[in-house]
This record gives structure tokens, sequence and C-alpha cells, in this order.
């Protein structure tokens, strides 16, 4: 059922190679579509359980990203997981399963980069593949384990994502490039490339790499998405604000996306000082609207 063993191109919507990275609490959907909008290729959705009850919304046709561990290979859960697919395969472009989450819930539950058993990673991402014929990937650090992940990517996979800091590091200190350059000339599959990517350096790297990821340069500033691929975009929260009441995201993302969004603007200083005493959402229209 895999799609294609190398050379498997991402198929977006406007041929940009650069993409809006998986964040929780950040990639809410109307923030997801607002980066499309600016230029990213293709967006990902936070880390999401196939076991989860609520409601997904995919307007942007994104990677759907999941997590999980041993659990999701029992008799019930994988009946779950296939459900899932079947009731999602058609709004998403494609679908990762995240290895390289470092947050101490990950830890705790045995997900994301602390899920270290070799098998069961194995048995996720085949089940994963007997599933869609839609793109596939998998998200990793650098670890020990790395280069076993690949093994197990090219045999399922047509992308893998690196994100060369160790899950000690988490998201602090310095990118390991020189680990990520030597793992895509080893790599027989497409290679994105995750790690303080910016206006500065992804000319660089999108000439080493496939595609390139950006996060938390992102975070407020979807325009930069605009910026490095020349796509026409005008920032404005009350864009985000509309579709933010379409989808009735909770109101504590929403405050959160303001404060984010004001970060390097003239007088923002003052406005998030308003912001924090802001208690509802006709409170913060009044900040942008007056």
């Amino acid at each position: 059922m895999k799609l294609q063993a190398t050379n498997y191109k991402f198929p977006t919507e406007n041929s940009s190679r650069v993409f809006l990275a998986p964040m929780e609490e950040v990639n809410d959907p109307a923030f997801r579509l607002i980066c499309k909008k600016a230029g990213a290729g293709l967006t990902y959705t936070p880390l999401t359980s196939p076991l989860s009850p609520i409601p997904l919304v995919l307007d942007d046709k994104p990677i759907l990203q999941i997590f999980g561990g041993i659990e999701l290979l029992q008799t019930s859960n994988s009946k779950l997981l296939t459900d899932f697919f079947v009731k999602y395969d058609k709004k998403v472009s494609g679908w990762d399963f995240n290895l390289g989450c470092p947050a101490s819930t990950a830890k705790k539950h045995c997900y994301g980069a602390y899920l270290t058993d070799l098998e069961t990673t194995e048995k996720i991402i085949k089940l994963m593949r007997e599933n869609t014929k839609k793109p596939l990937s998998i998200k990793i650090r650098k670890s020990p384990l790395a280069y076993k992940h690949l093994k197990i990517a090219e045999k399922y996979c047509d992308l893998i994502a690196i994100h060369p800091r160790t899950k000690e590091q988490g998201y602090s200190g310095t990118p390991d490039l020189a680990w990520a350059k030597e793992f895509k000339k080893k790599s027989k599959i497409p290679v994105i490339y995750s790690g303080n990517v910016s206006q500065t350096n992804y000319p660089q790297l999108l000439t080493i790499f496939d595609y390139v990821m950006i996060g938390r340069n992102a975070i407020g500033h979807p325009e930069i998405f605009s910026k490095l691929t020349k796509t026409p975009f005008k920032k404005d929260f009350k864009d985000y604000l509309k579709l933010a009441e379409k989808y009735n995201l909770p109101w504590r993302i929403i405050k959160f996306q303001a404060m984010q969004w004001t970060k390097g603007e003239r007088g923002s200083r003052k406005k998030r000082a308003k912001m924090i005493e802001a208690k509802n959402l006709e409170e913060l229209k009044f900040l942008f609207f007056e």
C-alpha cells in the first residue's frame, strides 16, 4: 500500500516547500487557515489522539498528526484508529505519527520522544499505512533511535520530518545541523527539516532538505510565510477573529493568539497590558476594532 519508495512530493496547493510545524495550543484551525493564506504549503494539526471523541475541524486540509503508544494496538482501540482514518482521510492532505514530542506528559504516558519500543512503533505505523493511501510520515528528534526509526519509515512512509535537538534539549539550545545533514544523506525518502527555521537560513536549508517547517517563528507572525514565499498577504487580526468565531474557539486560545499577534508592533506593550484585563471576546474586539 506504499505510495512511492523515493522522491515523493507532497501535493500542495501553491507548491510551497515551507510548512507550518505542528504546535500544541497554537495550531488551531483559524490560525492554520491564516498561515495557509499567507503561503504555507501545508499545515499540521497539533498532537491528536485517535481515541478522542472530540470532532476535528480540517478546513485547511492539514497533515493530521497523531500520537499514542501501545494502547493504540489494543483490539478495541485499533478498531477506533481504523474508524478515525475512515472518518478523516478524505479531509486531510496526509498523516503523521509523532515520535518527537519532549513534553512531560509524553514522558508520563510513553508517547512521542518517549516511545522507545521499536516493535510497537512499527506496528502502529504499519496500521496507519494500511488505512490510507495519502502521504504518510513520522516526525522524530535526534536520538540513538533516529536511524532505526528511519529504517521503519523507509518501509512504510513517504517522508520523514526531523528536529535535530534531543528530547532533553526540548526547544532550547542549538539544533545539530551537521547531524541533520548526515541524516539526510542516509535517508532514502524525502526529509522535512524543523528547528529554528527563519527568513535568514531557509534558502540554504532548502538546498539541503526537501522541505522545511516553521514553528515558533510563526507564532503571532503568519506573515513569515508570505515573506518566504512572496505570497501577497495582509496581516490583520480581524481575519483571525472572524474565523475564531466561526469555529467557536475557546476564549483562552483567542486571547493567547491576540497576545502573540501584537508582539513587535508599535504600541504593542500597552495593547497587551489591556488584553490581560480583557475578560471576553467583545472586550478584546474593542482593542482591535476601535
